[in-house]
């Protein structure tokens, strides 16, 4: 694949170094520098590119979203704290007939978490002498908090349970990512707890996710197609 990427920060300069070990081009890469580029400059760079692939901050997604639509490249976005302006972001994809799959994490892991957490809060449910906890912990250099992967665990809970869940974050030093959901009564605690050692889960994630979404029109949540890119995945290897 010829890919774009959008943002250099930790994030994209990881899945831009296993990108190209995997051997795929690598086309336009916008950083901090290219933040006041002309749209149609912007648009004129990303043309001819299989997919592109943003980590940056969330007040430059709407943008990236319209010159990624309009150019005809598929985006694959896992910039988290933009969901305020998700009606835009979808106005836009489909207006010009675009592709975009979403996630506020690509890891693998992190989604087998969401299933067991979704798991435990259904079997926890009516059960009115625990009280359920999440618990997340990043990097000094992480903006948004709690975590886009805590505001969806968050939100599986209060399904599944009928109430809110409190979140403690935690941003400090280098932490890649620490995400504890807990179950806690007088006679006892359940703990589930999803760590990241490295980008790298995240990364390979994305590279699917890119993979995946060339062809397709709309919007999707990578959460939503993990099943068919997994299986898409597995039809790829020799």
């Amino acid at each position: 694949m010829k890919l774009a990427f959008l943002g250099d920060g930790r994030m994209g300069t990881v899945v831009l170094a296993r990108a190209r070990e995997m051997g795929h081009e690598i086309g336009v890469v916008l950083n901090i520098n290219d933040a006041g580029l002309a749209p149609d400059k912007m648009v004129a760079r990303l043309r001819g590119h299989d997919a592109a692939i943003d980590f940056s901050a969330p007040d430059a997604v709407l943008g990236h979203v319209n010159a990624c639509a309009r150019a005809g490249v598929p985006l694959v976005e896992g910039t988290t704290g933009w969901q305020a302006q998700e009606a835009d972001v979808r106005r836009s994809i489909e207006s010009a007939g675009g592709a975009m799959v979403f996630g506020a994490n690509f890891s693998i892991g992190v989604h087998v978490f969401y299933r067991l957490v979704d798991r435990a809060g259904e079997l926890f449910h009516g059960l009115t002498a625990y009280d359920a906890f999440i618990e997340e912990a990043h990097h000094a250099n992480k903006k948004d908090a709690p975590s886009g992967t805590a505001l969806h665990l968050r939100a599986l809970l209060a399904q599944r349970l009928g109430r809110d869940v409190p979140v403690a974050s935690t941003r400090a030093g280098h932490i890649p990512g620490v995400h504890r959901v807990g179950f806690d009564s007088a006679a006892d605690e359940v703990t589930l707890i999803h760590t990241a050692r490295s980008r790298d889960g995240f990364a390979a994630g994305a590279l699917a996710a890119a993979r995946w979404i060339g062809g397709r029109r709309g919007v999707y949540a990578f959460a939503d197609v993990l099943d068919e890119i997994l299986e898409s995945e597995r039809k790829a290897k020799p």
